[in-house]
C-alpha cells in the first residue's frame, strides 16, 4: 500500500557480431540501443528517480572517444537519455541502470553508471548495480589504510575505486607478463587488452563486501561482467545466443525484449559471475563460495513484475491460501461479503483469494472498491508531509456494498508503515459503512528493517514494531526494552537481539494493537487484520527463503549489526526527545 523503493534495475547487452551486421539485418544502427531501451522501460518499476546508460566501442582507435555515458534524473530519465543518442555512441557493449535510492541521497552525481577514466583502455571501468552494502565503513577503512583517498563517501563510488584499484593491479600484472615475453609498445597494449581476467579483479574486490547485490560493469578494453552476491539476495537473469548476450534484473524483461520462452533464460547463481571477454567468449565462474540461499522473498511478493510465469502463480497462491483465515474473520458469511483489493500490485493475490473462495462457496461478490486516484509517491515525502499526502492518494467506489449489512474484505500485498491505512484507506472505507472490514496482507507482518535494497531502515517506521513497543508499555514490561538496548549495544553482534521485543506476543495480539493504533478518530466500522503466515510464505515461495524483514533472520553479519544498531538509535532518540 505504501510504495516501497527498491534499490535498482540493471540491463546489459553484448553484441557478438560487428555493428554492420545488425544494421544490415535489422535496418538500423540503433539495434542494440533499441533493445536496451526496451529492457529499461520494462524495468521502470524498479527505479524512477534516475537512469543512466554506458556503451563501449571495440573498433575506435586512439584520439577518438570509445566509451560513452549518459545520465538523467526523474521519471522520464529513460526517454531523455535515449533522445540524446548519436550514431557515434554506438558500441558492442551496452549497459543500463534504473535508480531508486535507499540512502536518501539525490542528484545526478548519485545516478549510475559510475565511470573511472584512464588513458589505458583496459584501466577504464564503468559500474552500475542493484545493491546495498552493509559494511561500507569497513571497505572505506580498507581503502584509506592503503593510502587511497576517495572523493565521495558512498557504496557505489567506493566500489568503483576499490575495483578500479584491483583492475589497475591486473593490468600491471599483464604488463609485466608481456614485457617478460619480449613485447614492446602497442604489442604490450594489445596483449593486455586481450588477456584481462576480470575474475581476478572480482575475487579480490567482492570478497570485501557484505550485502545484497548484482554488480555489473564494462571496461574500456571490452570486458563485460555481472556478479551476484553469495547469498543470492538480489536477482539476475541472462540469455546467450550467437548474436547477443543479455542480462537483466527480471526474467520477463528478457522474454519480452528478445521474444523468448522462460526456459531459454538462465538465472545467475549466488556467488557466480557472467564474464564476456573482448573476443566475445563468455563463461560462468564461481568467484565466491555460495552461502545458504537467501533469495529475497519480497521480490516475489511485491517488487518484480507480476508477468513472470512463476511469480504470477506464486502471488495467486499467496492470496488463495489465506481463504481459511479470512473465512474465520467474516464468521463464514460469504453471502454478505464483498471482496476487493488495493490497486495495483495486489491484484494478482486478489485473483487467488477469490478463486479460493469460489472453490469453497461458488460465486462470490467482487468490486473495485478502492481507486488510486492521484499518483502521489508518499514514500519520498518528509515524515511531516507524508500523512497529509497519504490522505489523498486513494478514493472509493460509492454504493459498492450494502451499508451495515456487507462485510468488506480487502487485500494488499503488504502493510509496512500503516500511514496510508490510518490517513486514507480506513477513513474512506468507513464512509461505505460496511458491517466489518477485514484488511488482508498477502505477506507476513513486516517487523524488521531491510538493509539489502529496500527503503525500510528505521524500526520506528514499521507499524508492527510500534505495536510491539506499545504492548510492552501497556503491560509494564519496560525492562525488556532496557535489556534489549543493552544487548544490542554491548553484546557481540552475532545475534539479532531485536527479536526479543516480539517474543512475548502472538501475531494476533500485535494485529489487535496495530488496528487500535491505526484506527482514525471517529471511525465506526470494526476492523480485523489477517496476515500471511511465515509458513505459508515459504510453502508458496520455497526457492526464495530470504525473510529477514519478517523473521529477523538476516543472512549476513552486516544485516544483524545494522538491525541492532537501529534499535540503539531508536532508544537513544526516544530518550533524547524526553529530555
Amino acid at each position: 500500500m505504501e510504495e516501497l523503493k527498491h534499490e535498482c534495475g540493471v540491463a546489459m547487452i553484448r553484441l557478438l557480431k560487428p555493428l554492420s551486421y545488425y544494421e544490415q539485418k535489422y535496418g538500423t544502427w540503433r539495434y542494440g540501443f533499441n533493445k536496451l531501451y526496451l529492457m529499461m522501460e520494462k524495468q521502470h518499476n524498479r527505479g524512477q528517480e534516475g537512469a543512466g546508460i554506458a556503451s563501449v566501442s571495440l573498433t575506435k582507435g586512439p584520439g577518438t572517444e570509445y566509451m560513452f555515458r549518459e545520465k538523467a534524473e526523474g521519471k522520464d530519465a529513460i526517454t531523455e537519455i535515449f533522445s540524446r543518442l548519436t550514431e557515434e555512441m554506438a558500441g558492442e557493449l551496452l549497459m543500463g541502470h534504473l535508480r531508486y535510492s535507499t540512502t536518501g541521497k539525490s542528484g545526478l552525481q548519485y545516478v549510475h553508471p559510475f565511470l573511472r577514466r584512464n588513458n589505458w583502455r583496459a584501466k577504464n571501468l564503468c559500474l552500475c548495480g542493484n545493491f546495498n552494502m552493509t559494511n561500507i565503513d569497513e571497505v572505506f577503512r580498507f581503502l584509506t589504510q592503503q593510502g587511497q583517498s576517495p572523493r565521495i563517501y558512498g557504496d557505489s563510488y567506493i566500489t568503483l575505486e576499490l575495483m578500479g584499484h584491483r583492475l589497475d593491479r591486473e593490468v600491471e600484472r599483464l604488463y609485466q607478463e608481456a614485457h617478460e615475453k619480449g613485447l614492446e609498445d602497442t604489442d604490450i597494449t594489445d596483449y593486455i587488452d586481450n588477456h584481462v581476467e576480470m575474475a581476478n579483479v572480482l575475487r579480490t574486490t567482492m570478497n570485501h563486501y557484505d550485502g545484497g547485490y548484482v554488480m555489473c560493469g564494462l571496461t574500456g578494453s571490452g570486458e563485460m561482467f555481472a556478479v551476484r552476491d553469495p547469498w543470492g539476495i538480489r536477482p539476475a537473469f541472462y540469455y546467450r545466443d550467437d548474436e547477443i548476450i543479455a542480462l537483466a534484473s527480471e526474467r520477463p524483461v528478457l522474454q519480452t525484449t528478445f521474444d523468448l520462452s522462460s526456459d531459454e533464460i538462465c538465472e545467475l547463481q549466488p556467488g557466480e559471475t557472467l564474464i564476456v571477454h573482448k573476443n566475445g567468449e563468455s563463461l560462468l565462474e564461481q568467484i565466491m563460495p555460495a552461502q545458504p540461499l537467501s533469495a529475497c522473498s519480497f521480490e516475489r511478493i511485491y517488487f518484480s513484475r507480476g508477468s513472470d510465469r512463476d511469480i504470477y502463480q506464486e502471488r495467486k497462491r499467496l492470496g488463495g491460501q489465506l481463504t481459511p483465515a479470512i473465512l474465520k474473520a467474516i464468521d463464514g458469511d460469504v453471502d454478505h461479503t464483498v471482496f476487493s483489493y488495493i490497486p495495483n500490485t495486489a491484484e494478482v493475490a486478489f485473483y487467488g483469494m477469490t478463486d479460493g473462495f469460489r472453490r469453497l462457496h461458488g460465486e462470490v461478490r467482487t468490486e473495485k472498491v478502492v481507486w488510486k486516484d492521484i499518483k502521489l509517491r508518499t514514500f519520498i515525502a518528509d515524515n511531516s508531509e507524508r500523512n497529509d499526502l497519504a490522505a489523498h492518494v486513494y478514493d472509493i467506489s460509492y454504493g459498492s456494498l450494502k451499508p451495515y449489512e456487507d462485510n468488506l474484505v480487502i487485500i494488499d500485498d503488504s502493510i509496512v508503515r500503516g500511514t496510508t491505512l490510518k490517513e486514507s484507506i480506513f477513513k474512506i472505507l468507513d464512509r461505505l459503512h460496511p458491517k466489518k472490514i477485514v484488511m488482508v496482507s498477502s505477506s507476513p507482518q513486516i517487523r524488521y528493517p531491510d538493509y539489502y535494497g529496500i527503503d525500510m531502515s528505521r524500526l520506528e517506521e514499521l507499524c508492527a514494531f510500534r505495536a510491539a513497543i506499545a504492548l510492552i508499555k501497556d503491560r509494564g514490561m519496560q525492562k525488556l526494552i532496557a535489556d534489549t538496548y543493552k544487548a544490542c549495544k554491548y553484546s557481540p553482534a552475532s545475534l539479532n537481539h531485536v527479536r526479543n521485543i516480539y517474543a512475548p506476543f502472538t501475531v494476533e495480539e500485535i494485529n489487535v494493537k496495530i488496528v487500535e493504533m491505526l484506527r482514525p478518530e471517529g471511525m465506526q466500522t470494526p476492523v480485523e487484520l489477517v496476515f500471511q503466515s511465515i509458513e505459508g510464505l515459504h510453502h508458496v515461495c520455497p526457492n526464495h527463503p530470504g525473510d529477514w524483514y519478517f523473521t529477523g533472520h538476516y543472512p549476513t553479519p552486516g544485516g544483524i549489526r545494522l538491525v541492532n544498531q537501529a534499535f540503539v538509535n531508536y532508544v537513544e532518540q526516544v530518550l533524547k526527545m524526553q529530555l
